[in-house]
Parts: C-alpha cells; structure tokens; sequence
C-alpha cells in the first residue's frame, strides 16, 4: 500500500483520460486509462470521474494531492479552460468543479490544476540529459490534436495559457487554406483524413503502400514541418520532443520529418528532432510532478 506521499496524476486527453498513482519515489502504484467524457460542457462527468479516482487511490492508501491537467488555453492560475476545441469548453472554472465535487465527496486534498502539454514538457525535461535544462526545448505532441510547450532554461513558458497553441493557426495559402494546422497535422487528422479507424491503422496502410493513406501522410508531415519551423525560429530552440501518438510510427514520421524541417532551416541551426520519453504518458507524469508540488508548497498554480 502507498504511503504518505502519493499523488494521483490526471490527464484528460481528447478521447482518453490517464491517471497515474505514484510515491514520493515516483514508484507507479497504479495506472488506468478511461475515455473522457464526452457531451459535458460544464465539466459535471469529468468531476465525477476525477472524484472516482480519487477514491480508487484513497482505498489504496493516503494520498496526498491530485494533479490534473487538460487540453486547451488553460489559465492555471485562475484554474479555468479559457478555450478547448475538441472537448467545447470556453471559460470554464474546472478546478473549482472538480474541487467542489471532491468536497462532496469528503476528499479533502489539494488539487493542482495545469495544461496538459505544459505538464508533458515538465516531465519530458525533468531528470532527463543535462542539455535539456539549458536553452529553449520544445515539446511538441502529435496527438489528437496539436499543440507545443516551450521549455527555456528548464522552467516551462505558459504566456498567461496562451503559449503553444500552435494548433489553431489557420493555412492561409496552399490546398488547405483555412483549415487550421491540427486539422491536417495531428493523429486525429490523418485518421479522419485518411479514413482510418485510428493513426496507427493509417500507418499501416502507408506500410502497405496504400495511396490515400500515404498521401495523406505525406500531407501531415510537410504541415508539421512548417510548424516546428516557426517554432524553431521564434524560441531558437535546440531540441524538439515529439510526442503523442503519430511519434509511434518511428522512423516512418522521424525520418521524413527531419528532412522537411532541415530543407527548410537551411543556413540556420537545425533542431535535433527527438521522439519522447515517456509517450503519451508524459501529461498524466507531469500531472503528478504538479501534484508533488502542491503537496510539498500547498501552492496550487
């Protein structure tokens, strides 16, 4: 059984949720994955979930704080969803949601809220190489959709939640004028595009040599390759993590990708293209790192 000391980290992701139980040690004691609640525009069913599992946790043992993080502008200051596509929340207090139902329940522990591809960078740059505490590092995980987390001299940049949304930018020339970034260049796009039940049945079919499928792979990594571009110009960063689910395919994403992004930064310093450590675990890890913190400051933003 844990002792003093567990934290619960959760990351709701835009189909699944992931929790992760762990010690001061960072010992994982459980791990469960859920799909989010869809259909919940005051975030009621996300509540009940995070209360659920918190329950799961506390009859394991003591636990000391909850960390959770999601998708969006995420101000974790004010503890509020400014805007989240793929799940329709705008302005949205959901710490203070999640909060009151764990008082109705009688759980009374701190809960650090946070933004789910900040707190993947935070665990992607934490207890890692050296080099990744110094200079500007991005994460960047291609998941459902899109977004990226600017990591400089280890302290990770929020912008007031506004920083990495780089998702939303719409084209604004070429055969997909208009559509924004994460419509073409994510694993939930190259499914939907390709018409695909899932990216990793895309990547097979590309495997297989399918047409449409290679296509629009092809198509994904060309807009990709223009989004870590302006990344890399802006932040001058040195290493990009690539995560999410798309980083799965290996040298089928890495390799193409690195030679869009060089042919692209040519006569300027080209980003060393990495795929992440810890997968799409990364947000419900750093969700616990969060949760560490509060528990050892009492401070919840």
């Amino acid at each position: 059984m844990p002792g003093a000391g567990a934290v619960l980290g959760v990351d709701v992701g835009g189909t699944g949720t992931k929790a992760r139980l762990t010690g001061a040690d960072g010992l994982v004691l459980d791990e469960t994955r859920v799909p989010t609640p869809r259909d919940d525009p005051g975030a009621a069913r996300l509540a009940d979930l995070v209360a659920d599992l918190a329950t799961r946790a506390l009859d394991r043992g003591p636990l000391d704080a909850i960390g959770l993080v999601t998708p969006g502008v995420v101000d974790d200051g004010a503890g509020t969803v400014v805007l989240s596509v793929n799940l329709g929340w705008r302005d949205l207090p959901v710490r203070d949601r999640v909060r009151t139902e764990l008082a109705r329940r009688g759980i009374d522990v701190p809960l650090a809220f946070g933004h789910d591809v900040r707190a993947g960078a935070l665990a992607e740059t934490t207890t890692a190489d050296t080099a990744l505490t110094r200079g500007s590092v991005a994460f960047v995980p291609v998941g459902t959709g899109l977004a990226s987390a600017l990591v400089v001299d280890g302290a990770v940049v929020s912008g007031g939640g506004w920083a990495g949304e780089i998702g939303q930018v719409r084209i604004p020339a070429g055969p997909h004028a208009g559509h924004r970034v994460e419509e073409i260049a994510s694993a939930g796009g190259v499914a939907r595009r390709s018409g695909s039940a899932s990216a990793h049945e895309a990547m097979l079919r590309v495997r297989a040599g399918d047409p449409v499928a290679t296509s629009v792979w092809d198509e994904c990594v060309d807009v990709l390759a223009d989004a870590l571009v302006w990344t890399t110009v802006v932040s001058g960063c040195h290493t990009i993590i690539v995560g999410g689910g798309l980083a799965e395919s290996g040298a089928l994403l890495f390799e193409p990708l690195r030679t869009a992004v060089s042919e692209r930064l040519t006569g300027l310093r080209v980003p060393t293209l990495v795929p992440a450590r810890h997968g799409d675990a990364a947000g419900a890890i750093g969700a616990g790192l969060l949760a560490h913190r509060v528990a050892r400051t009492g401070v919840a933003a």
